[in-house]
């Protein structure tokens, strides 16, 4: 059991560069390393350098049939050939209740991830080899998009890397979200690295949630607190994760906190968690 502290344990990210350049609004930040910041935090002696040498290798292999391409649609099949392909890395449905699923190292190793992963993974690759492609944050799945000099090309990772014209995208999005065609077509513009970081957060926190890991969720939480402090939602899920992470001290200043800007619909339910806190703070003491 956690030992409880008295004060909010604020995280550090001190050796996350490129997180760090998120939490200070830059716009230079480079998503790959983002992505194994956050895939640090569940293997706390992981060296990029492998991953990102492997897809260097990936971009090294693609560099010279896609500059032999003209034809931008040709190149970007080129892409899903090799990675779907020649490596077979794609989606699965039990990927969703893996949080491997979303670390790209474990992707390249396992062979399987979630849509938002395996399209940051593309991203990397594509980006090596000159072709800009860009996370579009579509509802309920996330899909990438090259903008080519015949209209928008967009690529579903997840579905074996997947080439879809925008009228074909508009149409899937619509099969699987459910959503309006009108409303999917708000959501095909590119999504920069902030919004793809929180979005794979949101997808951590969800599983970790689901299966009770509080101690993961917590790192979690903690970022996506850091990278929208003004976020009631977000500082009240931090105090309710850090009372089920065993840290009742730490959950009682946040509750308190929450309390002075609470909407009134949640201000029992917090009064309960304080109670619920102090009742396991006093087992300590």
């Amino acid at each position: 059991m956690t030992e409880p502290s008295s004060k909010n344990v604020m995280a550090d990210y001190s050796r996350d560069t490129e997180f760090s350049k998120l939490l200070a609004r830059g716009n230079d930040v480079d998503l790959t390393i983002a992505a194994l910041e956050l895939a640090r935090d569940a293997d706390p002696n992981l060296e990029f350098h492998t991953t990102i040498d492997w897809i260097q290798e990936r971009a090294d292999e693609l560099l010279g049939p896609v500059a032999r391409n003209k034809n931008e649609g040709d190149a970007l099949g080129l892409l899903s050939g090799m990675i779907a392909g020649s490596y077979g890395i794609c989606g699965d449905q039990e990927a969703y209740s893996r949080a491997d699923s979303s670390y790209l190292n474990r992707i390249i190793e396992t062979r399987r991830g979630i849509p938002i992963s395996l399209s940051v993974l593309y991203m990397a690759i594509a980006r090596r080899v000159n072709l800009e492609l860009n996370g579009v944050a579509t509802p309920m799945h996330f899909v990438t998009r090259l903008d080519s000099s015949e209209g928008p090309l967009f690529v579903d990772a997840y579905s074996n890397g997947r080439i879809m014209t925008f009228d074909e995208c508009v149409e899937r999005m619509t099969a699987i979200t459910g959503i309006s065609g009108e409303q999917i077509i708000s959501h095909l513009e590119p999504a920069g690295p902030r919004e793809i970081i929180i979005r794979m957060l949101n997808n951590l926190k969800g599983l970790f949630a689901r299966q009770e890991d509080w101690t993961a969720a917590l790192k979690v939480q903690h970022r996506l607190s850091a990278l929208q402090p003004a976020s009631y939602p977000e500082r009240r899920d931090l105090a309710v994760i850090s009372l089920k992470s065993n840290r009742p001290g730490e959950a009682i200043n946040l509750l308190n906190s929450c309390l002075k800007m609470c909407p009134d619909q949640d201000r029992d339910v917090l009064q309960r968690r304080i109670t619920e806190a102090e009742t396991q703070l006093a087992r300590w003491n």
